[in-house]
């Protein structure tokens, strides 16, 4: 089951049909299927809050993953700053939304074992986002 929550903000104008389909889609596309996956979007001080909290981190970041998967089923909690979310989609110069369903996938993608700490993983995770956000638009 993915849940979609907000916690002292306002929750974003997403299809939470749709957008629950693709990310069963692209967990589908790498061998796993959804299990109990939670999506918390929040503000800025939430997720610094979080990253404070649980990793030891004194930063403000756009995602932050809690991975609860199994070998075959992906689980977990995926918080989302909004802030973060909109100031990023201004500084590439997207839409939010588009923004926003790259952060999305890019929590689930971390669930099926997609990394992002090398600049070669990190190419490789948008490479991965960008498939996943162009079978986005054929749902």
């Amino acid at each position: 089951m993915i849940c979609f929550t907000a916690e002292e903000i306002e929750m974003p104008a997403i299809d939470q049909r749709r957008v629950s389909g693709w990310i069963r889609a692209v967990a589908a596309g790498y061998g796993f299927s959804v299990g109990e996956l939670q999506y918390i979007f929040c503000s800025d001080e939430r997720e610094l809050e979080v990253n404070r909290q649980f990793l030891q981190h004194d930063y403000y970041t756009d995602v932050i993953t809690f991975d609860y998967s199994t070998a075959s089923t992906i689980s977990g909690d995926i918080f989302i700053s909004l802030d973060t979310v909109q100031s990023n989609a201004e500084e590439v110069g997207v839409e939010y939304i588009d923004e926003l369903h790259r952060i999305i996938i890019h929590g689930a993608l971390h669930l099926t074992g997609q990394g992002d700490k090398t600049p070669e993983t990190k190419a490789e995770m948008t490479r991965k986002e960008e498939e996943a956000l162009a079978l986005l638009q054929t749902l």
